[in-house]
């Protein structure tokens, strides 16, 4: 671990977390924690307004960011982000929305320069890319879009999941391919979207992994939903449950 390193960071645990899996948020604690990181967790977060911004709805983005902008100003540790859509939104998008705004301007940039996506901050700011995790399992990961190429994080989910004891990490033809989420377009575009994850499942039964993982909720619940309509018994899991699944090793 980097002796410069931080010993506390705040968790932005995002809505489809907080919602429908919040023993991911545990885990993503449980994981800092057993890195010597004090975990602060700001109680009035709420949606980092990204939906309404992918609408269209700048305004309303705006107003649900001016108000998380407040809520993680009130520390100055990182901020955690278990979500490549989200820490995309923090990082790029608000200082995008407030490039005009004397006031939010600038505390968007500050917000911008503390944000990390999980695995970034475990690997590039901690530099531990081993968590003493053990997962016996074959796993495969799926990269999102968001991470990958939003955040141009690539490397740091697969390390941690290289260094798993007793897992085995298993390709993905097109590993790269965008699962059909992105959040509104499986809505707006259903039948664009449902081919796609069609084409992500294909790759998910060539492969036979026993739990996909990733780092972003939405294509985790979007996997596991055509996952159960197959019958299949793959398992979702976000990369926080795989790292928190540690051992005491000698």
């Amino acid at each position: 671990m980097n002796e410069n390193a931080p010993r506390r960071a705040q968790l932005f645990v995002t809505c489809l977390i907080e919602t429908f899996r919040p023993e991911a948020g545990m885990a993503v604690v449980q994981t800092l924690e057993s890195l010597g990181v004090a975990v602060e967790f700001p109680i009035g977060q709420t949606c980092c307004g990204q939906p309404a911004f992918n609408a269209g709805a700048w305004d309303d983005a705006r107003a649900m960011g001016r108000y998380t902008l407040g809520v993680l100003a009130q520390s100055d540790a990182p901020i955690v982000v278990p979500s490549g859509s989200c820490g995309d939104m923090l990082l790029h998008h608000y200082p995008e929305l407030f490039a005009n705004d004397p006031r939010f301007g600038p505390l968007a940039e500050q917000i911008a320069a503390r944000v990390f996506e999980f695995s970034q901050f475990l690997v590039d700011v901690l530099g531990v890319a081993d968590v003493r995790a053990r997962f016996p399992e074959r796993v495969a990961y799926h990269p999102s879009c968001h991470l990958s190429r939003g955040m141009e994080v690539t490397q740091p989910p697969r390390a941690l999941l290289q260094n798993a004891r007793d897992a085995q990490l298993v390709e993905l033809n097109d590993a790269d391919a965008c699962c059909g989420f992105g959040g509104l377009f499986a809505l707006n575009m259903s039948e664009i979207s449902s081919a796609m994850l069609e084409r992500k499942l294909d790759a998910l039964d060539a492969a036979q992994p026993q739990t996909v993982v990733s780092c972003d909720m939405g294509c985790l619940l979007h996997i596991g939903g055509g996952l159960h309509r197959r019958g299949s018994s793959i398992q979702i899991r976000h990369l926080a449950e795989i790292l928190a699944n540690a051992d005491a090793l000698e």
